[in-house]
């Protein structure tokens, strides 16, 4: 039975690196993918990997740190780069699949053959250094985990009757991008003894997560690299405080793992509107400043937008416009450091 090979940092993973390894899976019988990351890298390379075996299946997927210099003329370089790639593999390899023309040298010193799939990337023309660059231009060339990261989200909160989902819902539609409705209404409209029940941390746990879950799902599938969340994790843990009396420990750990990139409170200084469902205005002005209180304490930017319904909308434009435009940041992987200049370009896309 055969055994194929494919290696790289996949930083962050894309098309043409599923091509290469769908390649491999339709030659060979098995498939290791090898994702190489150094520690200097933003992903870790078992993130990586995740997001790998969730496209791919079929294959193999392992990972590794690989902070061994990156030159490709260097003997000392080799060795201690197929020292990682031996020490990962669980048997022998048959074929080693790349783009470029580094991989006659690695299958030569794996005792294997080299495939050569798609060089010079005519059918896939995307690397990993053009996606790091400029990722909403390569949108389509990114698995929805992929997209995912790169998204940055905005959420807007408040307290109650202060304009949070109108201006959600203002600038999804402004943007085009998918909504991500508040799971904690619909659950008081549904839970067990309606509203006048007993609260219990286990329903803030359930509507933590299932906002948690419903804000991923849409982040996956937006058409461009943002999202505008009506409420998160964190406004979870300020309606714990409210309605069960002290924090709940589960609901704010989860909150910390999930910081956005930008805050929006909605004001507090229009008219009060009671739809049945809401405490009332006499604890509205309280439990405003007990949002401005926990968004002090979280490392997020965030801003209180007061006024109109159009004055709202229009700043939060001019502070979303600039999250959109500006790329998710990672850093650079290692550098290459000698070689041909022409071939060091090719290998560092190849394996980036």
């Amino acid at each position: 039975m055969s055994h194929g090979l494919v290696i790289g940092k996949f930083y962050p993973p894309h098309a043409g690196h599923l091509a290469l390894v769908r390649a491999a899976l339709a030659r060979c019988d098995r498939v290791t993918v090898q994702v190489l990351g150094s520690s200097q890298e933003s992903l870790t390379p078992e993130l990586r990997a995740s997001w790998l075996r969730a496209e791919l299946p079929g294959a193999h997927v392992v990972a590794a740190l690989d902070d061994a210099p990156v030159d490709y003329a260097s003997p000392h370089a080799w060795d201690a780069h197929v020292s990682v790639i031996r020490g990962l593999l669980d048997a022998p390899v048959d074929e080693v699949l790349t783009s470029d023309s580094y991989g006659a040298e690695l299958a030569q010193r794996l005792g294997a053959t080299w495939v050569q799939v798609d060089p010079g990337r005519r059918s896939t023309p995307v690397s990993g250094s053009a996606v790091r660059a400029d990722p909403a231009r390569y949108w389509w060339a990114l698995p929805a985990a992929v997209r995912a990261w790169f998204v940055r989200r905005v959420v807007v909160l408040g307290a109650e009757s202060t304009g949070t989902t109108t201006l959600a819902e203002d600038l999804t539609a402004h943007f085009g991008l998918p909504t991500v409705a508040e799971f904690g209404r619909e659950w008081s409209e549904v839970r067990p003894g309606g509203l006048a029940a007993p609260w219990h941390t286990a329903e803030f746990d359930l509507v933590a997560r299932e906002q948690a879950r419903r804000e991923d799902d849409a982040a996956a599938a937006s058409p461009v690299p943002l999202l505008v969340c009506d409420t998160d994790v964190l406004a979870t843990t300020v309606w714990h405080e409210r309605y069960v009396g002290r924090p709940s420990p589960s609901v704010t750990a989860l909150a910390a793992q999930r910081v956005p990139d930008l805050y929006l409170l909605t004001g507090d200084e229009i008219p009060f509107v009671q739809d049945g469902m809401r405490d009332g205005e006499h604890l509205r002005h309280t439990m405003q400043d007990r949002f401005r209180d926990a968004l002090a304490a979280q490392p997020a930017p965030w801003v209180e937008l007061r006024g109109s319904r159009a004055e709202r909308l229009e700043r939060a434009i001019a502070l979303v416009d600039p999250l959109l435009a500006t790329p998710r940041p990672l850093a650079e992987p290692l550098e290459q450091r000698h070689g041909d200049p022409e071939h060091v370009s090719r290998l560092r896309d190849s394996v980036a």
